[in-house]
């Protein structure tokens, strides 16, 4: 039995991004698909699966559709903050942040329940210098938008007393820019992904509980049909190798308890 860890990661943005940037119809209607069709076929695969998932997901798109909100929630899968808007946080002032982050987090607790709001993403992956720092003091214990390593590792800040982790991200382990963007066949994805996964397996130099495949993945990507038929393959590979699915917040208070 393998001691992997699988965190699979939602990005539930909606349209958030197509409305702040005043885009026309038909990609408004793009972001939409998330809502209409690509959430469902997630949730019912991870139901059918029984597996617990992460959903990074923008405070607006919680106040838009707060009843897929709750039906996140009843499937007992993690809600974690995603910017308001889908905002680019490198370009916003200090203030502009915490309004960000503060109207977020408001959203998202209530529906899950106070202190249910653990970890953030950065939209586009963009953080300001002080971005993590602001989180942190919020209570966060983790967030998932660099790219140092490919294993969780804890930072801490000289001026804050609480740890944070970070779960790293990469481009090609993100769903958007393989399908969206380069249109990259579905075998060749499965590969990808598979390879990294049979990689961070056999690499020596990660100690138990640190060894998590975090995957990056969009209802309104992965939601087409013939994309949720190769996430499910890539799930009941991963599950015959013994892999052990989890929350991305109980990875993250494991690893401060390990770090003490």
């Amino acid at each position: 039995m393998t001691d992997i860890i699988v965190c699979l990661t939602f990005d539930y943005d909606a349209e958030s991004v197509q409305i702040r940037a005043l885009e026309e119809a038909v990609r408004v209607s793009k972001g939409q698909f998330a809502v209409k069709r690509g959430l469902s076929r997630i949730l019912a695969l991870l139901e059918k699966h029984e597996i617990q998932a992460t959903f990074f997901t923008c405070g607006w798109t919680a106040e838009q559709y707060p009843e897929t909100m709750s039906e996140i929630v009843s499937h007992d899968h993690e809600i974690a903050a995603h910017g308001y808007l889908h905002e680019n946080f490198d370009t916003l002032s200090v203030y502009e942040q915490k309004d960000a982050l503060q109207k977020t987090h408001k959203a998202l607790e209530k529906i899950g329940g106070s202190g249910s709001v653990k970890g953030f993403r950065a939209p586009y992956w963009r953080l300001a210098h002080n971005t993590l720092q602001l989180i942190t003091e919020m209570g966060y214990i983790y967030d998932s938008s660099l790219m140092a390593d490919d294993r969780p590792y804890v930072l801490q800040f000289s001026d804050i007393a609480g740890k944070l982790v970070e779960f790293p991200v990469e481009w090609f382990l993100d769903d958007w820019p393989l399908f969206e963007m380069k249109q990259t066949s579905p075998s060749s994805v499965f590969e990808i992904w598979k390879a990294q996964f049979d990689a961070l397996i056999e690499m020596e130099d990660i100690p138990e509980g640190y060894r998590v495949f975090n995957l990056t993945l969009h209802p309104a990507c992965s939601g087409h049909a013939y994309r949720i038929r190769l996430l499910e393959r890539l799930i009941e590979y991963m599950k015959a190798a013994g892999a052990m699915f989890s929350k991305m917040a109980d990875v993250a208070k494991s690893i401060l308890a390990k770090e003490r």
